[in-house]
Parts: C-alpha cells; structure tokens; sequence
C-alpha cells in the first residue's frame, strides 16, 4: 500500500474520528486532553472499561466495521447489566504501525453505527504504537438513578436465576469464523451459519433490560467469559450456590440443531464466551414480574436455576438428569 494511504501522525487520526464527538459538548472536538461531563440531577455514573485485542477478541479477517462495533458493545453490554443507560466513551487505539485510512475509515463508520444505536457519543481518548496486536481499550460510561445500580455481589440464597437471549450462539459463531465447512458437518443453512457468525462479531447489548433489572433483579452482570464461568464469579461474589438444568438453558434453533447431531456439543457452549447476555438473580416473589417485563421490553429470558446457601459452587444438571461433565476450563481466562 503506498505510503499516502497511511495515516501519519496523531492528528490525522483525531480527524477522522471527531465527526464522533459532534454534538456532545463536553467533548470539545477531541481537541483538548480531557473530557467535561456532567451528571444529571438525582443520578449517578456507571464506569466500565475493556479492551480488544486483534487475535484474542476478533480475527484480523474481521471487517473494520465489525472490530468497532464489537470494541464498543462489549463494554456497553457490561452497563446493561448495571441497568445503566450509556451516555459517552473513552477509547485508546494502540496500533503495530501507522493505520491505514481506509481501515480507519471503515472502523470510524462502524463506531458511529454503533453508538447511534447504542446512545452514546466518543468524549475523548488517545492513540499511541506500539509492538504486539492492534488494541482498543473503551471506557464506557453510564448513568443510573441514584442508588439503583445491579451489583453482581447481592445475589441471595433463594434467588431464581435467569439468563436473557440465547446461549452458545456466539460460540459457534467463532467456531465458522475459523472454519466455514463447519456449517456442513453440523447440517447448518447458509441463513443460520450467518446468523450465528453473527452474534459473534456484532453482540446486542440488552439495553432495553435497564428498567426490569433496577426494578426486579436482586443481583446481574453479563455474561462475557461463558455461562458457567459467570455464574460462578456471582456466586462467588455473593456466597452462594447455583444449581442449574442445562436443558433450561436457552438455546438458537440453529443451535438446538448442533447439539442434537452432536450432543457433546452442550457442555462446551455452556461454558463458551462471547454470549453478551445477561444474568440476574431473582427473588423468587419478583419473578413473574421480571419475565413480563422483559419481554414487554422485547428481551426474554429465562429460569435456568436456583441459588442456595454457599458455599460458592455451581452445579449443572444435564438432560439425563446427572450431572453434566463439564471441560476441565469453565470459561474464557486470559491467563
């Protein structure tokens, strides 16, 4: 590629991503070191930050578009989980040399396709280089009635457990990323293939959930590392223990249609990443009132177990009745 089709020094970069920051005040263009906002009365702010990674969150192959969308949901869907509303973002992009401008370009469309449908606007940042993959580090930031945010520590022993969405479709979504003959051996059309490639490069945030988790929800947090993994660190971080039936677990029907040709399949997805979805616990009184609201919010979601007195462990029943074997690693660990 020749060199004027590179974008050198910081300020170029600034260029093309300050059309983001039009219309927020406090942002300043992206022309000064730090960004102003101001909390509306009677709230408070919901900070939440995580990085991508080429190689590790997304495939070089990835679409510019789709890299930035996924940088910018994966952390917005962490605020979901919070019942926060987004409203602004800081993002650090660290490149292995000088970006070119129509990758750039294309990631700053898919940024503003992603925070238009998400509400929120980019308030500020930095770039630098540096060896090793492309990164984007996001914080994102969000608001809340004051008082009202969904801990992931107040979980209580009695509490239902729900889980929004379906579970595992992102799983195999990488899995085609890597492998499209894959669609074939799991009998997959070409609508479903997409569709579960889908969930994996461009996750839905469960905003519209905010609301019923304020107002139903005893505990939440997202599910990003694996089902299993996350509702282990609630436990974990409430004292108490999960049982639940792995053929409650909400499932595709492309992904029903995977696991009845290969049931083995099950207990991976349970424990796959990349699902974005979210986990709440309920007591047991707020959870018809949990399950209308959320599907009057057009998100459903669904009982997959109790909680009981710790100490902290989950427990997976599998269809058989059993208990399910699960592999060795529960979930995403980047260590």
């Amino acid at each position: 590629m020749a060199d004027h089709d590179k974008l050198h020094g910081e300020e170029a970069i600034i260029a093309l991503l300050a059309p983001l920051a039009e219309g927020f005040a406090g942002a300043f263009g992206l022309q000064d070191d730090c960004a102003l906002l101001t909390p509306a009365p009677g709230t408070e702010l919901v900070l939440e930050t995580d990085p991508v990674a080429e190689g590790v969150h997304f495939l070089s192959s990835d679409a510019p578009e789709d890299v930035a969308w996924k940088a910018l949901a994966v952390n917005v869907s962490d605020l979901a989980a919070k019942g926060a509303a987004p409203l602004a973002y800081l993002m650090a992009l660290s490149f292995p040399a000088a970006p070119d401008r129509a990758w750039l370009t294309r990631f700053a469309a898919g940024l503003g396709e992603a925070q238009a449908r998400f509400g929120c606007q980019l308030v500020g940042g930095d770039t630098d280089r540096r060896p090793g993959p492309l990164t984007i580090t996001i914080t994102a930031i969000g608001s809340v009635p004051a008082g009202t945010m969904v801990r992931r520590a107040t979980a209580r022993a009695g509490d239902l457990v729900f889980v929004s969405g379906t579970i595992g479709d992102a799983g195999l979504g990488l899995a085609l990323r890597k492998d499209a003959s894959l669609a074939t051996a799991w009998g997959l059309s070409r609508a479903e293939a997409e569709e579960l490639v889908a969930r994996y490069v461009r996750p839905e945030p469960r905003l519209a959930l905010g609301p019923t988790l304020r107002a139903h929800a005893s505990a939440a947090m997202d599910i990003s590392d694996g089902l299993v993994k996350d509702v282990g660190r609630m436990c974990k971080a409430s004292d108490v223990a999960a049982h639940m039936a792995a053929a409650d677990v909400p499932l595709s029907a492309a992904v029903r249609k995977v696991v009845a040709r290969s049931p083995q399949m099950l207990a991976r997805l349970l424990t796959a990443g990349d699902d974005y979805e979210v986990l709440a616990a309920v007591a047991s009184g707020q959870a018809q009132a949990l399950s209308a609201a959320a599907t009057a919010a057009g998100v459903p979601v669904t009982r997959i177990g109790a909680l009981s007195a710790g100490p902290a462990r989950v427990e997976v029943t599998g269809p058989d009745g059993r208990k399910l074997a699960l592999p060795r690693a529960t979930g995403w660990d980047h260590f």
